[in-house]
């Protein structure tokens, strides 16, 4: 029994290890505009002489920031923009997230899933059943709508028993459009930068670009609501 829980929790417990050495070892200090502001001129010329290798790294490094849900994937994701520009720092940084997402979805379904999936609640019970039917339109809802924090809904589907090809795909679609938002910022930052100013990170708020956000989530699952007022009306009859 001992040996079975530890095959279940072996991932999720590094990934937890992880989290630990990157703020007992200062990583984050790392991640910060004024380090960006320091060594600019050094990443930009290691990207133009070794692309290949730094956009490998740049992958492997988001990838396990955000497997252990650390704080630091928008600057990651602005430093892609910069680095990279817009095109391929939007794919590096979709891929990349993706791909970490995967990881921790996969360290909690694997440790937690068939523990919460034994839980007799009927109301666990009818929440799991019912966000798995509308799994991919629930998890592009949540992705588009930058007001999630992503290591939430990397964490809630692995527990609500959601398929894994579900998970990726909806993933991989709905971080399209806040990913490149986040992007062309950065695409932007040599010039922020050279003034010793910050880059507006709240901009993905203000109704410009909340609003089309908002619109595609509710597309989404339009689906949805068109099946409960179909449901309903047939109901009342």
């Amino acid at each position: 029994m001992n040996f079975n829980l530890t095959k279940q929790w072996w991932l999720l417990g590094i990934l937890f290890f992880g989290f630990i050495i990157y703020f007992l070892f200062g990583l984050n200090h790392y991640l910060t505009f004024a380090a960006l502001q320091q060594h600019r001129q050094e990443l930009l010329s290691w990207t133009k002489t070794h692309y290949l290798f730094i956009s490998f790294m740049y992958m492997v490094i988001y990838i396990f920031a955000v497997a252990i849900s650390i704080p630091g994937a928008i600057f990651l994701t602005l430093l892609g923009g910069f680095l990279f520009g817009m095109i391929w720092g939007t794919c590096y940084v979709v891929i990349s997230a993706t791909l970490g997402a995967t990881i921790i979805f996969l360290a909690v379904r694997y440790a937690c899933e068939p523990w919460i999936a034994k839980k007799t609640n009927p109301w666990v019970k009818k929440m799991r059943v019912g966000f798995q039917q509308n799994a991919f339109q629930y998890l592009l809802f949540l992705r588009f709508i930058p007001l999630f924090p992503f290591w939430i809904v990397n964490i809630v589907p692995a527990l609500l028993g959601v398929q894994l090809t579900t998970f990726i795909a909806a993933t991989l679609i709905g971080i399209i459009p806040g990913s490149f938002i986040y992007v062309a910022i950065g695409n932007g930052l040599g010039h922020i930068l050279d003034q010793n100013q910050l880059p507006d990170l709240h901009i993905i708020f203000e109704p410009i670009v909340l609003l089309p956000l908002i619109g595609l989530a509710l597309l989404s699952i339009l689906p949805i609501i068109y099946r409960w007022i179909v449901d309903r009306m047939h109901g009342s009859r």
